[in-house]
């Protein structure tokens, strides 16, 4: 989003190109012709490496690609020649989700929801499968959102860019949707209006063949949709109609398939690029036209104002349309918490809430923190974004300053069935832990690994000191991350954990896996359930404390099995954990895993994994896999390599069936390297493997 000067003080309007690759090497704004282009970021010589997959409409630009980058066509793809879409296409389903009483009186339900603009790298820089480092972004409050954007594009690498698999799987597992980016740059940033052209062409026949390509690349690679961004100045009103009508045959081919678009408050309808700041008569023929719905809804750009906002209010309703279908702009990317943001004209205290809101860039609470950052700090920042400092989760928030959205948008919850398990992994790591044994020492990240996560951070009930709780990466039971509490627990504490709707029967159980520090006062722990919701907003649920047993240092890791039959039939409304210590005592408790369920599970293992493709880099040999879908609810896959003194060592995961692994080194004289790869279930159990042999 390219900037005008707007009565409004406003920061920037969108701008995916160049101005999002700049940002992820710095703060400032404006990129340099080099980074424009797509060339500042050379890329590994492995031409096995997948990455996410962006494209041109159609004609590609002239002269020759920057290092690592590769111009394509959307209109000359097809999925039979996609090398990569094994490794780019998301299988985990978008899940329901409900939404529970509020964690405080100020967040209202079926009110302003919350999109977010997020770049996980430049264009053509997103592996289609996690890296070799823990220095990502990792979102984790997706009970937050209602809308996830896939934010790139740029005029030297490509305008159409669809999300990697594994941010989709995360998002699905948690219910919220992943829109892909289509970008059309101003001229200022290397815009064509031809590009412009080229997507809302017609075929002989009146069709608009890109609009059936979007709708074919959103269902063959899993996610929800599009937002379009049309930013490129030149037109005029006859583009302009052609580009209203490309958005409703764009609804029409993705209606079977439930995708979505919204559209950027940028072109209107004389062609020109007038960013109004509102829902108004110059684009909402974009939004709505007598036809019906054109969008799903519609980002307006950051020059709203309170009477702008509130206008635009009104008329998303006098077209039969909800005004929470319309997301006010606000850019993160500088100042993060510190942005001047108008808040009472999107949330005055009081009344009801006036529009939803969407943020620009919010990765900058990583990206804000200097060289050296750990995943720890990055979690703590985050939290602060969304959740607000200390307990504020859990307190209505003030009229002033940073409003952190956890303060006024209610959370939502995908925990509606058994069984449900997670290990507090957030997605990245230091290492990665099975059984809390290291098992690979090398930083990684992968979303698609991440579990299923706390969403209030932090609620806790207590009447004396509370505890500080945060995530851990210095040691966890499975994945990178365990839940670190510490205090002196001068008083029983209850940490609320999950709100859910989960079925309870005779048969359910449920376990508990943690352990304490060295250096801790021994704790007594008791299991939280709530067979009913909480009686208001703000209102602890009813807990009932069931037994887990007291842990003393030096008793390592435990898993603790708790028998929920004693509380009857029912449904379990939320889940937590009481913490007691002794006589003041510093605690260090940590929690790794947590499990719901009516009994053991199993699955069989998956079949034909073969080596699909090999390439030597600097002395060592990357590798593509593929293998067979196993049978049964198979949460995620996981890869091993069997060294020759029989120790295993991780190598990966993903949701799909075909994995990218690199440099593979030669382990002593062994004749070949024996990979195998398990099924996992939901409940973290995994089956038999299956092998396959790389020779040397």
């Amino acid at each position: 989003m390219n900037r005008q000067p707007s009565p409004v003080p406003r920061r920037r309007v969108l701008l995916a190109g160049a101005g999002a690759a700049a940002a992820l090497a710095g703060p400032s704004f404006g990129a340099s012709p080099a980074r424009a282009a797509g060339r500042y970021r050379p890329r590994a010589a492995d031409s096995l490496q997948p990455y996410a997959s962006y494209w041109f409409p159609d004609s590609l630009p002239s002269g020759t690609p920057g290092d690592g980058i590769t111009w394509r066509s959307l209109a000359a793809w097809q999925p039979g020649t996609d090398r990569d879409l094994a490794f780019n296409r998301s299988t985990v389903p978008l899940a329901r989700r409900f939404t529970p009483v509020p964690a405080n009186t100020t967040a209202r339900a079926g009110q302003a929801r919350i999109s977010a603009l997020a770049a996980f790298d430049h264009t053509a820089g997103n592996p289609s499968q996690g890296s070799a480092t823990a220095d990502t972004y990792a979102p984790t409050h997706w009970a937050l959102l209602d809308e996830l954007v896939f934010w790139g594009g740029s005029a030297g690498e490509g305008l159409i860019l669809a999300p990697n698999a594994p941010l989709v799987d995360a998002a699905h597992r948690n219910g919220v949707p992943v829109l892909g980016t289509v970008f059309l740059p101003p001229v200022a940033y290397g815009g064509q209006l031809r590009w412009t052209r080229d997507l809302v062409r017609r075929d002989a026949a009146g069709r608009f063949p890109l609009a059936a390509k979007l709708v074919q690349v959103a269902t063959v690679y899993g996610f929800d949709g599009w937002f379009i961004n049309a930013e490129t100045g030149g037109g005029d009103a006859a583009l302009a109609a052609e580009m209203q009508a490309f958005l409703r045959a764009l609804r029409a081919a993705g209606a079977g398939q439930g995708v979505r678009i919204t559209w950027y408050d940028a072109m209107n309808r004389t062609g020109q690029v007038g960013w109004q700041g509102a829902l108004d008569d110059l684009n909402r023929s974009f939004f709505q036209d007598a036809s019906g719905p054109v969008a799903d809804s519609l980002f307006v750009d950051f020059r709203w104002s309170a009477r702008s906002l509130a206008d635009s209010g009104r008329l998303a309703e006098q077209l039969g349309r909800s005004r929470y279908e319309l997301w006010a702009g606000i850019d993160v990317e500088s100042a993060g918490w510190d942005t001047d943001t108008d808040w009472d004209a999107i949330l005055p205290e009081g009344r009801d809430q006036v529009v939803s809101f969407g943020f620009y860039r919010p990765e900058w609470t990583l990206q804000h923190l200097p060289p050296g950052r750990t995943p720890g700090q990055f979690h703590a920042a985050d939290d602060r974004f969304w959740a607000g400092e200390g307990a504020a989760a859990a307190r209505p928030g003030g009229a002033g300053g940073w409003r952190a959205p956890a303060t006024a948008v209610a959370d939502r919850s995908t925990l509606t069935a058994l069984p449900f398990a997670t290990g507090f992994n957030t997605g990245h790591g230091l290492r990665w832990y099975e059984a809390g044994k290291v098992t690979s020492e090398a930083p990684w990240s992968h979303l698609g690994l991440q579990d299923r996560l706390p969403p209030r951070r932090w609620v806790v009930h207590t009447e004396g000191q509370h505890p500080d709780i945060s995530w851990d990466f210095d040691d966890a039971w499975r994945g990178g991350s365990s839940l670190l509490v510490r205090g002196a627990l001068d008083a029983p504490a209850t940490v609320e954990l999950f709100p859910a709707r989960l079925p309870a029967g005779a048969a359910t159980v449920l376990d508990l896996t943690h352990r304490l520090d060295p250096a801790s006062g021994p704790v007594t722990v008791e299991v939280a359930v709530a067979t009913r919701p909480a009686p208001a907003p703000g209102r602890p649920a009813p807990y009932v404390h069931l037994p887990a047993g007291t842990l003393r240092p030096g008793d390592g890791w435990r898993t603790d099995t708790v028998r929920l039959g004693p509380l009857g039939s029912g449904t379990l409304h939320a889940l937590g954990v009481r913490l007691t210590g002794r006589g003041g005592a510093a605690v260090t408790w940590r929690l790794g895993a947590l499990a719901v369920h009516d009994g053991p599970a199993s699955l069989a293992a998956p079949g034909g994994l073969r080596v699909t493709d090999t390439a030597a880099v600097d002395g060592a040999v990357s590798v593509r896999l593929a293998w067979r879908r196993a049978d049964g609810p198979v949460r995620h896959y996981e890869l091993h390599r069997r060294l020759p003194d029989g120790s295993r060592r991780f190598l990966g995961g993903t949701c799909g069936t075909a994995l990218y692994v690199p440099g593979l080194r030669r382990a002593g004289t062994e004749p070949a390297a024996e990979i195998e790869v398990r099924a996992v279930h939901e409940l973290f159990t995994t089956s038999e493997p299956a092998r396959v042999q790389l020779p040397w």
